[in-house]
């Protein structure tokens, strides 16, 4: 920890009765002041350090919002690239200019879910918002997610839209809509149109990128898993699913706010036909073990549907219809490496 204890907090300090500008508590109450709600941005980061600066970058770029007071945690996870110089030289640059107040601290246990719970556990804020690493915000987003906090005092947990921030270097297939339109792209994109409206178990389930939760919330259903999720640069997940669904199913209210947009890199590798069924394969199995009730047999229908896309795969001469079938065999197999997998994902053992 380069002269430091293990799990040290670097940074402002947290925010004490009064809050940060001594105008609010801790918990967000409202004093007749200007300060309402203290709103947390969580930024876990695992050897992303250029992208990671980006990220910080446009958060002190937003616009910030009078009646919530915001402030910046990032847990770095088990890192060993140049993310610990790159926030301390964040911290110093920003000790001289009007920026966000920052906190960070290094995490040793490899794991997303890991991470997101270390920063849970040690807050007092009212609202946690994530914000991934290969994500940048809006410049409305944080006035976004206050106005969301204090006005819809019914729902609990929150999500906004993520597009992808292409920058015309992606291939045209990208774009491609159609019948052999690759589904769903490697780069996330989760948007419900203009109209804010209540998600419910039903879908679509939202990931974990562009949520927002009232810190009560964890209270009640739980942590993330921490048996789900990535651990480094892997393909897995499904601790964001899991968690929603948990919060959904325990009764928490699910609000969609169009206007808190997030917009994720666009890693070209992630456009190769490679990772394309790795992340296939991946997502298929997460969701399906998520979903799932008990272990089982898969559903006869998979099998015919495999069939079915190997024949198409096997006769087919146009390449953006190979492509297709290819990803969606790898999704058929996740969905059935998923039914057959014998631990059992979503119990509330070590997500409280």
């Amino acid at each position: 920890m380069r002269g430091r204890a293990p799990g040290t907090w670097h940074g402002d300090p947290p925010p004490g009765p009064g809050g940060p500008t001594g105008l609010a508590g801790a918990a967000g109450d409202w004093n007749g002041t200007r300060w309402n709600v203290d709103i947390e941005i969580v930024i876990c980061s695992y050897n992303r350090a250029a992208l990671l600066a980006r990220t910080l970058a446009y958060l002190d770029q937003a616009d910030i919002p009078t009646e919530c007071s915001v402030t910046i945690k990032v847990v770095l996870n088990a890192c060993t690239d140049d993310s610990i110089a790159t926030i301390r030289e964040y911290a110093r640059r920003r000790a001289a200019e009007t920026a966000l107040p920052l906190r960070w601290v290094e995490e040793p246990r490899r794991g997303k879910s890991s991470a997101l719970n270390r920063a849970i556990r040690e807050t007092e804020a009212a609202v946690l918002a994530f914000v991934d690493d290969d994500h940048r915000v809006d410049r409305y987003y944080l006035t976004a997610l206050c106005r969301a906090v204090t006005e819809y005092q019914d729902s609990s947990v929150f999500c906004g839209r993520i597009l992808p921030d292409w920058d015309g270097r992606e291939p045209v297939w990208a774009h491609m809509r159609g019948e052999f339109a690759i589904y769903p792209l490697p780069v996330p994109r989760y948007d419900q149109g203009p109209e804010t409206r209540m998600i419910d178990e039903g879908g679509p389930i939202p990931g974990g990128g562009n949520l927002f939760v009232r810190r009560a919330v964890f209270d009640r259903v739980g942590v993330f898993s921490e048996e789900l999720g990535p651990k480094g640069h892997n393909l897995g997940g499904g601790e964001d699913s899991d968690f929603v669904m948990r919060a959904l199913a325990g009764g928490e209210r699910l609000r969609y706010v169009p206007e808190a947009v997030q917009y994720h890199y666009v890693d070209g590798d992630r456009l190769k036909l490679g990772y394309l069924l790795r992340k296939s394969y991946q997502r298929s199995l997460a969701v399906t073990w998520v979903r799932r009730q008990e272990r089982r047999l898969p559903p006869r229908y998979l099998w015919r549907k495999l069939a079915g896309y190997l024949w198409h795969t096997t006769t087919s001469l146009y390449w953006p219809q190979t492509r297709f079938y290819l990803v969606r065999i790898a999704a058929i197999l996740g969905e059935i490496r998923g039914h057959l997998k014998s631990d059992r994902p979503g119990s509330m053992d070590g997500v409280r």
